[in-house]
C-alpha cells in the first residue's frame, strides 16, 4: 500500500474515532394512518477507550404505498464495523423482501438470517466483531398502525400504554439459552468477569456476526406485533447502557411528562450516566398522537 493511501486510511479513522466520541442528537416527524408521530433519538459514548460502537436508525420511508416508520438500535462489540454495515443494510433487506407488507414477521425473520450471512461471508472486511440490534417497524394500514418489534441480543423496545410499561423484545442472556448453547457443543461460564457469558466470552446468547462464536450463538431473532391506538404513549428503544440501570417502568416513569421525544431521549441517556452506566447509550423516542 502506497505511503498516501496509508496516510488518509488513518487519516479517515481518527476522524471517526473523534466524530463518534460527543453526543449525537435528532428528531423527526410524519403522520400514519391519521396518526401523528414524532420521533427523538440521543447517543452518548461509554467510559471505554475504543470509539462508540452504538448506532442507529430513525426515518421514514415509503414502500409500495405504504410509509414505514424505520427505528432501529445496534449495539456493536469487538469493533465499530459490523453495527454500522447493519445501519447501512438490514432495513433494506427487511422492505425487499418479498413478503414484507402481507407477513412482516416472517420476512423480518428472513432478513435478519439473510443479513446475519451476509456479515459471516464479508469477515475478512468487516472483522471478526458483532452486534446486537433491536428493530422497530411502524406499518400503516387505512385504518391502523401497528409496530412490527424484532430483536438479537440485549438492546431493547418497550412501549408504553396508559403509563404502563411492557417490553416487547426479548433479553437473549445466555443462562436462559443454555440448553441450547451446550447442545451445540458450547458452554456458559460468568469467568472472566462476573456476568454469564458464552464459551466465556460475549455476554449475550443470539447476535449479528462473532464468527468464532457462531457454531455457538444464535441470530435468530425474537419478533412481535402491537398494535398502536389511542391508549398508546410512546415507544422507547435503547442499547443495554441504559437497561442495565433502570427498569422498564422507570424508563416510562422518567418521560411521561416530556413532551418532546428528542428531549426524552436526551433525559433518559443522562439519567442513565448519573446512575453510573459505563457503557455506550443510545435512545429513541416515538410518541403518538391523534
Amino acid at each position: 500500500m502506497a505511503g498516501k493511501e496509508i496516510y488518509h486510511k488513518v487519516k479517515d479513522k481518527v476522524k471517526d474515532a473523534f466524530s463518534s466520541s460527543g453526543p449525537e442528537t435528532g428528531k423527526g416527524k410524519t403522520k400514519l394512518s391519521g396518526l401523528r408521530i414524532r420521533h427523538g433519538y440521543h447517543l452518548v459514548k461509554g467510559k471505554s477507550n475504543h470509539p462508540m460502537e452504538d448506532f442507529l436508525v430513525a426515518e421514514y420511508r415509503q414502500v409500495h404505498d405504504h410509509e414505514l416508520g424505520l427505528f432501529a438500535i445496534y449495539d456493536g462489540h469487538l469493533g465499530h464495523i459490523v453495527p454500522e454495515f447493519l445501519k447501512s443494510n438490514l432495513f433494506d433487506n427487511i422492505v425487499n423482501e418479498p413478503d414484507f407488507l402481507s407477513d412482516p414477521r416472517t420476512a423480518i425473520r428472513k432478513a435478519y438470517l439473510l443479513t446475519d450471512e451476509k456479515i459471516l461471508e464479508k469477515t475478512a472486511e468487516l472483522g471478526r466483531g458483532g452486534s446486537t440490534a433491536v428493530t422497530a417497524i411502524l406499518i400503516g394500514s387505512e385504518k391502523s398502525v401497528k409496530v412490527v418489534v424484532a430483536n438479537v441480543g440485549d438492546s431493547r423496545a418497550v412501549i408504553s400504554r396508559n403509563g404502563v410499561a411492557k417490553q416487547l423484545s426479548v433479553d437473549h442472556e445466555p443462562n436462559v439459552e443454555r440448553q441450547s448453547i451446550e447442545k451445540k457443543g458450547g458452554f456458559v461460564s460468568n469467568l472472566p468477569g462476573d456476568v454469564p457469558r458464552v464459551d466465556g466470552q460475549l455476554a449475550v446468547a443470539r447476535a449479528f456476526g462473532d464468527r468464532s462464536l457462531k457454531k455457538h450463538l444464535s441470530s435468530e431473532p425474537h419478533v412481535g406485533e402491537e398494535p398502536i391506538d389511542e391508549n398508546t404513549d410512546f415507544l422507547i428503544l435503547a442499547s443495554d447502557g441504559l437497561w442495565k440501570v433502570m427498569s422498564n417502568q422507570e424508563a416510562a416513569d422518567e418521560i411521561k411528562d416530556i413532551k418532546d421525544p428528542q428531549a426524552a431521549a436526551k433525559h433518559l441517556t443522562e439519567q442513565a450516566v448519573i446512575r453510573k452506566s459505563k457503557d455506550d447509550i443510545s435512545c429513541i423516542v416515538v410518541k403518538f398522537m391523534c
